[in-house]
């Protein structure tokens, strides 16, 4: 069967912007048909796809994100209720889940076609917020987190936890990080929350800038259902998704969090290495922060 690639190219990123013609031709060249967003697909003479309508991706039978970890989330919004299977060539700093970097692009690709790979399925979580009639206000899904924060000039606040229907924690904070454990090493790592391997079927909750010695972060199994409020004073406060804001949280609402019915399929080209690059990605961001500063 032919490889039909959906491509997800961050093109705010000079270099992906200056490779894409070059990946498009290798791709043609090489018995895949790429497919890109409409809007540039027919600057490349290529088939398009629209990113508000996942109908328009059901031909691929894989897809490529070029950019980051950020652009790779932002493909797997739409490509996980299809199950897609995917991968990132990475053109960021870090990119835990960027497997391939783009010196390894065109050898990754060939891979693909050949259906040298394997898959992994990695959990989501689900977010609903209800609203004080017990009305599904919002429903929206994640691969690396779900944040809830308040406003920039907010007063501190307290976060009522409940965990699998039990009363677990209040939250003195600036809010609470609730991860998967692909999530664990992003903002809930840099709030302090431990690095969890990515296969494992958890939730990481990690508090941001607790106002208590006690407060720790947590690590429970994703079945357990967790329920957040925000105890009164209650001024601005907001509930992202991989860094997407979604809703604007009131005291009168309730944000509950669980287990996905969707999950990712990443599609790995070379043996697993976690335990080998994690360690590497990170001294290679804090080398990366240091010249910056």
């Amino acid at each position: 069967m032919r490889l039909v690639l959906g491509i997800f190219p961050n093109l705010e990123k000079n270099s992906v912007r200056n490779v894409l013609r070059h990946v498009v031709d290798f791709c043609r060249n090489n018995n895949i048909e790429p497919i890109l967003p409409y809007g540039i697909a027919d600057d490349y003479a290529c088939k398009g796809y629209a990113t508000e309508d996942c109908s328009s991706m059901q031909c691929f039978t894989a897809a490529m994100s070029l950019g980051g970890d950020g652009t790779l989330l932002r493909m797997t919004r739409h490509t996980a209720s299809l199950k897609i299977p995917v991968f990132g060539v990475n053109f960021g700093k870090l990119g835990f889940l960027t497997e391939v970097e783009f010196p390894q692009m065109e050898e990754a690709i060939l891979k693909v076609r050949d259906g040298d790979f394997w898959v992994e399925n990695r959990s989501m979580l689900q977010a609903v917020v209800f609203d004080q009639n017990q009305h599904v206000a919002v429903c929206s899904h994640a691969l690396n987190d779900f944040v809830l924060t308040k406003g920039h000039f907010s007063r501190l606040a307290r976060l009522d936890v409940r965990i699998a229907g039990q009363k677990s924690v209040v939250y003195p904070s600036d809010g609470v990080i609730v991860a998967t454990a692909t999530g664990s090493t992003a903002y809930s790592l840099a709030a302090g929350g431990p690095i969890v391997y990515p296969g494992l079927d958890v939730s990481i909750l990690t508090p941001i800038c607790a106002h208590s010695l006690e407060t720790r972060p947590l690590i429970i199994p994703m079945s357990d259902k967790i329920e957040i409020s925000v105890m009164p004073p209650c001024d601005e406060w907001y509930l992202s998704a991989d860094g997407i804001n979604i809703k604007r949280i009131t005291e009168k609402e309730k944000v509950v969090i669980q287990k996905s019915p969707l999950s990712v399929q990443f599609l790995h080209i070379y043996p697993s290495t976690y335990y080998e690059t994690w360690q590497e990605k990170l001294r290679r961001g804090e080398e990366t922060t240091k010249f910056q500063g």
